[in-house]
């Protein structure tokens, strides 16, 4: 066994998603994460848990979409939502062998099972806002997803264990993170307690609230790799417009140059360079969709690159990215939708952020 694979498996458990005797781990994943699978498998018993390994299979998901009648879309997963439901856990592997696979489906069909899904989505972020049910999602590196990062698979998977910190440069995983924990503790004490953000740059011209809100400490409990800050900004108080930098991919699609402008907390104007078409269709899903849930700081230095993989990407040191849809409970959001949809904006030129008035962030970095 790779023994970053042993260390990655170890972080996930011990540290993620602190699993104790008798936890209910459902472990998601597809065949190409087998390794992982495995190690999570083994260190889950070594804890005292009960693993629950699914197995899932992309092109089963595309034959679904594609041929599924009306009732078999709007089908709930029974063994999912148990577990969503009940269970105390659930680590997710994305280890796609096509992220394209969903790009010739018919976007109102994909919709439609996004409404289906929607209540295991509420499920899982009302019962982690909680507490009592711990999830966390990562990655395992593919042929696919080094492609679509343009990299080798050699370096692709080096990137992959770097980011997470658990490569043989890093002695102890898990103090990385802990130190992670504590540097962004103190950027998240600069934005408590106060109202107006105000962000200027050469793609954003953007103002909201944040008054009442909790910002929260992206260190591993949810994503790994991690390294983010996030909130929910009040409901109707985003205006201004912001062109993002980088595509967003969602669902199979890759939608470029996005362009959206905001009114009252509300999109009221959404351009694209590319798959236009399918933002418009995403946005009309619900009344939720249209509205911010999630409001972003990118902090992992060590990521600097664009790679096509939102887990990664939103972490970018140097950037902010907004979420449409679905806010998280624990920040204050109570935004509702079928999506949560994050989109990314590089702010490590020509850009400051000010809050209340004062200037505390300029081109990617906090100032104190």
């Amino acid at each position: 066994m790779d023994p970053c694979v042993e260390r990655l498996a170890s972080v996930l458990v011990d540290y993620s998603a602190r699993i104790g005797h008798g936890d209910r781990v459902l472990i998601e994943g597809e065949p190409g994460a087998l390794p992982l699978i495995k190690a999570l498998f083994r260190r889950v018993l070594e804890a005292g848990g009960n693993p629950y390994p699914h197995l899932t299979i992309g092109d089963l998901d595309v034959l679904l979409l594609k041929m599924g009648k009306d009732h078999q879309l709007d089908h709930v997963p029974q063994l999912r939502k148990l577990a969503y439901e009940t269970f105390e856990s659930r680590i997710l592997i994305r280890s796609s062998n096509n992220t394209r696979a969903l790009t010739e489906v018919d976007p109102r069909r994909q919709a439609r099972r996004n409404r289906a899904m929607e209540g295991l989505l509420k499920t899982q972020f009302e019962r982690g806002a909680k507490g009592s049910f711990r999830w966390v999602s990562t990655l395992f590196p593919t042929q696919a997803f080094a492609q679509e990062a343009e990299m080798s698979f050699d370096d692709y998977e080096a990137f992959v264990f770097e980011a997470c910190h658990v490569d043989a440069s890093v002695d102890d995983p898990v103090a990385h993170w802990e130190g992670v924990k504590k540097e962004q503790a103190r950027v998240i004490e600069m934005l408590a307690a106060h109202d107006r953000v105000v962000v200027h740059g050469p793609d954003c011209e953007l103002s909201l609230s944040i008054k009442g809100r909790s910002f929260i400490n992206g260190c591993g409990p949810h994503n790994m790799p991690d390294g983010e800050i996030y909130t929910g900004p009040v409901e109707d108080s985003v205006s201004g417009w912001v062109r993002f930098t980088y595509p967003a991919m969602r669902d199979g699609r890759v939608v470029e140059g996005i362009d959206l402008k905001f009114e009252e907390g509300r999109v009221v104007s959404a351009k694209a360079g590319k798959n236009e078409e399918y933002l418009t269709e995403v946005l009309e899903l619900d009344p939720g969709a249209k509205r911010v849930g999630e409001f972003a700081f990118g902090l992992n230095e060590g990521i600097r690159r664009f790679t096509g993989n939102i887990l990664f990407d939103e972490k970018i040191g140097g950037t902010m990215h907004l979420a449409l849809g679905l806010g998280y409970p624990e920040t204050g959001s109570k935004n509702h939708s079928a999506i949560h949809w994050d989109m990314i904006c590089d702010l490590r030129r020509d850009s400051e952020i000010a809050v209340d008035g004062e200037i505390i962030y300029r081109d990617g970095r906090f100032l104190s």
